[in-house]
């Protein structure tokens, strides 16, 4: 049953990610017809087609290679200074400018001279590109508001878990008590597993952030009110002074990082917690902010993923991880011993992460990225109002195509990088704790 439920919860993530890619290319699609750009080739993957139909002017199909998509657009680069669209040159880095130019013209047909997307103004272009991104950020954040308002997560509550017998510092490397150490203010002031605790020195407490909050901030006498088997009580506690697990500001901990604050001594209990539309923006907020974070540590994380591909070391759990990690990450949710709703939300966030992932890394302003094409548009624009303002000629259209050899380096890195991610993913994969 468990390897059944393994493989259906890699088919679901594989579906989920056929369905991102899609949605990122309906978006270039949609505003590329509707600038009245001809579209020859609507794709979700790469490799030998397994499915196609035309409609229209363009067709739609399935590769056989779910790693991506793409759509073709006519006249991506202007032509060369020349006027011309096939020039050659002995040149390699020329000719690499010269292949991308006249790939982009290489289906142009009779009446195709208006429908070029060079000939479009900058911000439409720049609408054009932006739209594939934008649509995985609508898609991530409709999962994640519906799967933190609707099926809730599994976050730390007010009611109480476990109450510490005695004062203890959190950098301690043992959690039994010393010979004559203190009672926890906790367990002196009558908490006991169960509790829930209302109010905190006359303020309601309704989430765990607040309650922790409020004691860190406390030292000195204390007045709770707790939920006990139905009814409450009012407990009197004396809060004093420890060293314990600095927060990072998002719900967790900072490992090995410590700070003095008040201590009460109990630790919390953890459920299934609906979120309000407040709580789900700042979590979301948050999200974006953890995401761009992690995109800016991905080069100084390269060598521990090298080490963990080729030289046995452990796999951090904040490791980068590529399609076949999710993949394979998905099919260890499918076969958690958790609520059948439980599996679908978890899964439902990992799609919604994917989709995050994908449209902060194409906002990158580098190409073959979108964000390297938005780039183009945009200085174009800058360069265009300058000669206006200083009554210059118009130095026309941008030609990205000039900047192809770094396009195909910084393609050479990805596909490096994400080599050395399958091996990991394949050899040493992340794994659910």
């Amino acid at each position: 049953m468990t390897t059944w439920m393994t493989i259906l919860g890699i088919v679901v993530f594989v579906v989920g990610l056929l369905f991102s890619i899609a949605w990122h290319e309906l978006g270039h699609l949609t505003t590329a017809k509707m600038f009245g750009i001809r579209v020859p080739q609507y794709m979700v993957g790469f490799g030998p087609t397994i499915f196609s139909r035309k409609k229209g002017d363009t067709e739609y199909g399935i590769k056989a290679v779910p790693l991506g998509g793409y759509i073709r657009m006519i006249g991506m680069f202007p032509p060369g200074d020349d006027g011309k669209l096939q020039a050659r040159s002995t040149s390699p880095f020329r000719g690499m400018i010269e292949d991308a130019r006249s790939a982009a013209f290489e289906e142009l047909q009779p009446g195709d001279e208006h429908r070029l997307f060079y000939t479009r103004r900058p911000w439409k272009r720049v609408i054009v590109m932006f739209a594939g991104p934008f649509m995985n950020l609508v898609l991530a954040v409709v999962i994640f508001m519906s799967v933190l308002m609707g099926f809730g997560i599994n976050t730390q509550t007010t009611q109480v878990s476990s109450v510490s017998d005695c004062v203890i510092s959190a950098s301690a490397k043992t959690d039994k008590c010393p010979a004559g150490a203190k009672d926890s203010p906790a367990k002196a002031a009558g908490l006991r597993a169960g509790d829930k605790i209302v109010t905190f020195n006359g303020h309601p407490v309704p989430d765990w952030g607040t309650l922790q909050d409020q004691i860190r901030r406390t030292t000195g006498p204390a007045t709770l009110v707790v939920e006990r088997h139905g009814t409450r009580q009012t407990l009197h506690a004396d809060l004093i002074e420890n060293k314990v697990a600095k927060t990072d500001g998002h719900g967790g901990y900072v490992p090995g990082q410590y700070v003095t604050a008040g201590f009460l001594g109990f630790t919390p209990a953890s459920g299934i917690v609906q979120q309000t539309f407040g709580q789900s923006v700042d979590r979301m907020g948050n999200m974006v902010s953890q995401g761009v974070d992690s995109l800016v540590q991905v080069p100084g994380k390269i060598p521990d993923l090298w080490n963990a591909a080729f030289n046995g070391a452990e796999r951090k759990q904040d490791s980068p991880m590529g399609v076949v990690g999710a993949a394979r990450v998905g099919g260890e949710v499918f076969s958690l011993h958790i609520p059948p709703e439980q599996r679908v939300a978890t899964m439902l966030f990992l799609v919604a992460g994917f989709n995050l992932s994908l449209f902060l890394f194409n906002m990158l302003p580098l190409l073959p990225l979108d964000g390297g094409h938005i780039a183009g548009a945009l200085w174009e624009s800058l360069r265009r109002a300058f000669a206006k303002i200083v009554r210059r000629p118009d130095p026309g259209p941008f030609d990205v195509a000039k900047l192809m050899p770094v396009a195909y380096v910084v393609a050479g890195i990805f596909v490096c990088f994400t080599l050395l991610v399958l091996v990991a993913d394949v050899v040493n994969p992340v794994k659910l704790t």
